[in-house]
């Protein structure tokens, strides 16, 4: 069974088990023709014991990346703040310490996204997050579709890939291939944007039937996160 039709078959269900219907805007078709590229920074990596400490969504129309139309928030963690991970996003306890708990952010993120769907760079991490927030407050899961830059860029460059060929999906590997800039990393609003030029760059090499070339055999050297076809 697809992952489209697993999504509407659970949308369908939480959509039965909604708990206030005030939300219900969320289920229903989207008719903006607009996608939101959203990244959410955390207090670690375990998804069960950590916590969203910062959250950016931008809105995406046609080929337009609208930054005058985002959305940002800092969100107060539950979670002690890991070592690890504030080396990764720069954000100490003291300066979330001020943030809204995620109970106030989260409605207005709903409302910014809507029925959208949602684009990221393993966008499922940053949906599974939200998800265990949002089973707690309205009983459901996001019901949005899911577009991971990722599985956009396997496709235009491993997607006719001969066996045995070593598959490099990290973020520096598409920014390079893309030839685009590297922002500060793990700034919510900066990895949102990324992912947006990302996003348009991968749809317009699809609908014009460009692939992106790769190296000879012999050129290619592994680098995480890889894979092996084959």
């Amino acid at each position: 069974m697809s992952k489209g039709i697993l999504r509407r078959l659970r949308a369908a269900f939480d959509r039965l088990l909604l708990a206030d219907n005030a939300y219900a805007f969320l289920f229903r078709p989207d008719d903006s023709g607009e996608v939101v590229s959203l990244d959410c920074e955390t207090s670690g990596f375990n998804i069960l014991a950590d916590d969203v400490i910062s959250i950016a969504a931008i809105k995406i129309r046609g080929t337009r990346i609208l930054t005058s139309e985002s959305y940002q928030a800092l969100v107060r963690p539950g979670a002690a703040m890991e070592v690890s991970a504030i080396k990764v996003h720069q954000l100490r306890e003291k300066d979330v310490a001020h943030g809204r708990t995620i109970r106030e952010v989260l409605p207005e993120l709903l409302h910014f996204i809507g029925s959208r769907p949602l684009v990221g760079y393993w966008i499922s991490f940053d949906v599974r997050m939200l998800n265990k927030y949002l089973y707690s407050l309205l009983n459901i899961h996001l019901p949005n579709r899911q577009i991971d830059v990722s599985e956009l860029y396997y496709e235009r460059k491993y997607g006719n890939a001969p066996p045995g060929t070593t598959i490099n999906l990290s973020y520096a590997a598409i920014l390079s291939d893309l030839k685009l800039p590297l922002l500060p990393q793990h700034d919510a609003f900066n990895d949102a944007l990324s992912a947006a030029q990302m996003y348009l760059i991968l749809q317009d090499m699809q609908r014009r039937g460009v692939r992106i070339p790769r190296p000879p055999r012999s050129e290619e050297l592994p680098a995480e996160p890889y894979l092996t076809t084959g």
